[in-house]
C-alpha cells in the first residue's frame, strides 16, 4: 500500500464509521500533513482518490467535504402519470401537478421554479414530437426542490399549436381534472420512455448544485394520443445520488 493509499484508506474508514459525518469538511491539507507526516503532494493524492470514488466532493464553495446523504425519492413511472391516478386524486391534492402531490404525501415539502417559453427544441425532442427543423414548441422548464434542496430538472415540450392559450402557458403549478392536456381534449393513451445514464452538463450541475463525480439519469417520456400523434415530450434529469426509478411490467 502506498502512502497515498494509506491516507485514503484511513479517511475512508472515518467516513464509513461516521467519524467524518456526511457534509463534514475535511481537515485542511496542512492538518493532514501534520497528522500523517507525509508531504502535501501525497496528502493531495490520497484525498483525490476519495474524490474519484465519490466519497469526498468539491462543491461550488470552498474546501472539500464528505458527500451528503440525500433521502432517495422513489419514482414509480408506471403509475405516476396514469389516468387512474388522476381520477382518484382527492380534494387538496390537485393544487399542483402529480409530482408535487406525491412528494407531499411522503411528508416532504415540494417546490418548483417554473419558466415557460416558446423555443426551437433540442434535436432529440424535435424528433420525438415529429416537428420540422424550424418547428416551435412550448417549453415548461422546472427546477424541482424537496425541502429546499434541488432534486431534479423537468422540462416538458409541447407542439406550440396544441397548447397555445391553455394553462400550460402559465409559469406556475397548474392542474385540471384528468390532467391539463386531457382537459383540452388531448388524451395521452401511450408513453414511450427512454433512460440514459451520463455525467451532467456544467449547466445541469450548477442548477442542481451537484458535487463532482455525480452521474445523472436522463429520463425522456413521450406521450401519444390514440392515433399515435405525439402530444408531449418530457425530459427529466435525475441526480444518481438522490433517486430510484421503479417500473412494474406485466408479463403479457
Amino acid at each position: 500500500m502506498t502512502k497515498a493509499q494509506e491516507i485514503a484508506a484511513d479517511l475512508r474508514r472515518q467516513i464509513e464509521n461516521r467519524q467524518l459525518a456526511p457534509g463534514a469538511v475535511l481537515p485542511s491539507e496542512s492538518k493532514l500533513m501534520s497528522q500523517y507526516g507525509y508531504s502535501r503532494e501525497t496528502v493531495r493524492a490520497g484525498v483525490r482518490a476519495l474524490i474519484e470514488e465519490g466519497l469526498v466532493v468539491t462543491g461550488w464553495g470552498q474546501g472539500k467535504y464528505v458527500r451528503e446523504d440525500y433521502p432517495p425519492v422513489v419514482w414509480n413511472w408506471t403509475t405516476l402519470e396514469s389516468r387512474s391516478r388522476h381520477a382518484n386524486a382527492v380534494e387538496g391534492q390537485t393544487a399542483g401537478d402529480q409530482w408535487s402531490s406525491a412528494i407531499t404525501q411522503d411528508g416532504q415539502s415540494p417546490r418548483q421554479e417554473i419558466t415557460v417559453s416558446i423555443v426551437v427544441p433540442p434535436a432529440h425532442v424535435r424528433d420525438a414530437l415529429t416537428l420540422p427543423d424550424d418547428g416551435l414548441a412550448v417549453a415548461r422548464k422546472r427546477i424541482r426542490y424537496i425541502d429546499n434542496r434541488p432534486y431534479a430538472l423537468a422540462d416538458s415540450y409541447f407542439p406550440q399549436e396544441l397548447v397555445a392559450g391553455t394553462l400550460l402557458m402559465e409559469p406556475r403549478d397548474v392542474a385540471a381534472p384528468g390532467g391539463v392536456l386531457a382537459s383540452v381534449g388531448l388524451i395521452q393513451t401511450k408513453y414511450r420512455d427512454e433512460i440514459a445514464v451520463r455525467m451532467p452538463t456544467r449547466h445541469e450541475a450548477e442548477l442542481l448544485a451537484l458535487p463532482a463525480a455525480t452521474p445523472v439519469a436522463e429520463h425522456t417520456r413521450t406521450g401519444y394520443d390514440a392515433d399515435g400523434k405525439p402530444l408531449r415530450c418530457m425530459v427529466t434529469i435525475l441526480p444518481g445520488d438522490r433517486h430510484k426509478i421503479l417500473y412494474e411490467v406485466d408479463t403479457d
